[in-house]
């Protein structure tokens, strides 16, 4: 299939692990045009390896040489230069979007496991040099870090190019079993290759990230099954140590309900490795939705940002009732302007936030027409349950003065209203980060705090937001995404990653909004890596005690401190107290080299 653009071909999934399905071929070549047409960056121009702290060049070396050795050389490349590339082809050697220096979160080399067995070879050699190791699935994890390790230096796994198996799936049970390297669109595909019509993928925004990997970092979509960690179902670990454990009923040898029933006997291990450094996930089980036998998407319209708190109250108890039955989003204006994918040049070239006169003259143009909120949702089922459900949504958010809901067949076959019907019911797409071309090289950092879902909390984090992005200068994009009975709002911050002062700018502005939330008892359930240890801070009832138990169990697995330090703002022994933690009066990402232990090798 020839390239309809001057940049080169995007990698089809028959070709390559993380590649982009032939379906989609033309729209990620449109997407990647769009990228490469606005960049300014130059290219970077590092050579020198990043060694990490606690080991002399010549003894990493030496140790890179015997993992050569045992691995083969093909599975194991230092890193000497630095390719941002964009989100189909997104890098492993650093975070793409970086919000800080472009090297603060860099890897010394990346090593491509094929076996589990390979897994536990890594985490061996690893503790025997006291080298810093860093596992990604697929490494899009855009927005919080990528494939960037903590710790500069460390030693990044992939292990989605070689362990990208699907294992199973059961049509029967509505399950599957898969390795880190299986994006939402490989699982999608073979579904759909396999005639399997019963069964849905609950996806997220953009379908190229790992199944495995989304869930580990709690990720959601947007079906009913839009919270991927509960939807897991057992789990294959290698232990810091290089031990393996299967969890839930996997611990039982022959047993045949892994992926039926998550919690076996005795205390539930699980949770210790989402959004942790606890352990190595090898194998993953995942219920999937089973086909409803009908959908119908739909959209409203809100004319006011003042009718945000009556909106809130409105949704809450039919999200609750599953009425409101998916993962569902409320989007504000200024992002559904930026979603035309054009910079912000386009519309304002002034200082300052693009004034919202400028929004909403641009949003006129579009099919759904001028408004301040956009909800859209999906409904499930026989058409007759579903014009039950409809009928009350519709009845229930026509309270709203001005409130509109938008005609689908007035829509055009290209508007983003067909992304998300496309999304809700479980066909991975590709389209959600056409925002971030707002800035030339853009990048994008969240600020996603958790609320109940009522209008006061709602409007006390769109007033912290708006308050803080004024005052850097900053566009907001926010979206509040409603679970059951719990609320995330999800800003968006887009900046200029070739702009040192828009970087600065960027960061200080998601410290301010973190330390706001806080204060009013606000926590972020996600973040960026340059965020963490502020975050993991403001979870410090009864003196921190929370993360003096983390610790604990750290220290106990992981007594070497070999396994992605810092993860979610835990570090082991060997780096605490020794000025890691990064935060608004310390911006370094590193600190004063590591306690030595026996068998290191120091400078």
């Amino acid at each position: 299939m020839a390239a309809k653009n001057t940049v080169p071909p995007t990698p089809l999934l028959s070709e390559k692990h993380n590649g982009i399905p032939a379906r989609l071929f033309d729209k990620a070549q449109q997407a990647k045009s769009a990228i490469f047409n606005i960049t300014t960056k130059s290219p970077s121009n590092k050579s020198k390896v990043a060694i990490p702290q606690g080991i002399s060049e010549n003894a990493f070396h030496k140790a890179i040489e015997e993992l050569s050795a045992e691995l083969g050389k093909e599975h194991v490349e230092l890193v000497t230069k630095l390719v941002d590339g964009w989100y189909m082809e997104n890098p492993n050697t650093h975070d793409g979007m970086h919000v800080s220096q472009e090297d603060d979160f860099v890897a010394s080399a990346i090593v491509y496991p094929g076996t589990t067995e390979e897994v536990q070879a890594i985490v061996r050699w690893a503790n025997k040099h006291r080298i810093p190791i860093s596992p990604i699935s697929i490494g899009r994890n855009y927005g919080y870090g990528g494939a960037a390790p903590r710790v500069r230096g460390s030693v990044v796994i992939d292990l989605g190019r070689r362990m990208n198996r699907i294992l199973d799936i059961n049509p029967d049970d509505c399950t599957c079993l898969v390795e880190p390297g299986v994006t939402y669109f490989a699982l999608y595909e073979e579904i759909q290759a396999r005639g399997l019509k019963n069964l849905w993928v609950d996806v997220p925004d953009i379908g190229g990230g790992s199944v495995l990997g989304n869930a580990m970092d709690r990720g959601v979509g947007y079906t009913p099954y839009g919270d991927h960690w509960m939807m897991h179902s057992g789990m294959e670990v290698v232990l810091p140590t290089g031990e393996v454990i299967r969890t839930g009923m996997g611990a039982l040898p022959g047993n045949n309900s892994w992926q039926l029933f998550p919690y076996g006997f005795g205390p539930t291990a699980d949770g210790i490795f989402s959004q942790s450094n606890m352990g190595i996930v090898t194998k993953m089980g995942f219920g999937l939705m089973p086909n409803p036998g009908g959908y119908e998407s739909y959209l409203y319209t809100f004319p006011k940002e003042e009718d945000l708190s009556q909106l809130i109250e409105v949704i809450r108890p039919l999200r609750i009732a599953m009425i409101l039955e998916n993962v569902a989003q409320l989007r504000h204006i200024s992002m559904q302007v930026a979603l035309e994918g054009k910079p912000r040049s386009a519309y304002y070239n002034g200082k300052g936030r693009v004034p919202d006169k400028i929004i909403h003259d641009a949003a006129k143009s579009h099919a759904q027409g001028d408004c301040a909120w956009l909800y859209y949702g999906m409904t499930y089922g026989p058409q007759d349950i579903r014009k039950y459900k409809l009928d009350i949504i519709h009845k229930e958010f026509m309270k709203i003065p001005g409130a509109q809901r938008i005609d689908p067949t007035s829509l055009p076959a290209d508007d983003y209203f067909w992304v998300r019907d496309r999304v809700a019911s479980g066909v991975p797409d590709l389209e959600e980060l056409r925002w971030v071309n707002w800035h030339p090289n853009g990048g994008h950092v969240a600020f996603s705090p958790v609320s109940p879902v009522r209008g006061q909390d709602a409007t006390a984090l769109f007033d912290i937001a708006r308050k803080r992005c004024d005052e850097f200068d900053l566009d907001i994009f926010p979206t509040f995404v409603v679970g059951l009975r719990e609320m995330h709002l999800i800003v968006e911050i887009v900046f200029n990653r070739d702009d040192p002062v828009m970087r600065d700018k960027a960061r200080a502005c998601l410290r301010g909004m973190i330390d706001d939330a806080a204060g009013k008892g606000y926590g972020e359930y996600r973040t960026h890596l340059a965020f963490m240890d502020q975050i993991a801070g403001t979870y410090n009832w009864n003196d921190g005690a929370l993360m003096k138990f983390n610790e604990k169990i750290k220290d106990c697995l992981d007594p070497n401190g070999i396994l992605a330090p810092g993860k979610s703002g835990i570090w082991p022994a060997r780096y605490r107290g020794r000025g890691w933690e990064m935060s608004s009066k310390d911006e370094s990402s590193e600190g004063q080299g590591v306690i030595p232990s026996a068998g290191s090798t120091r400078l």
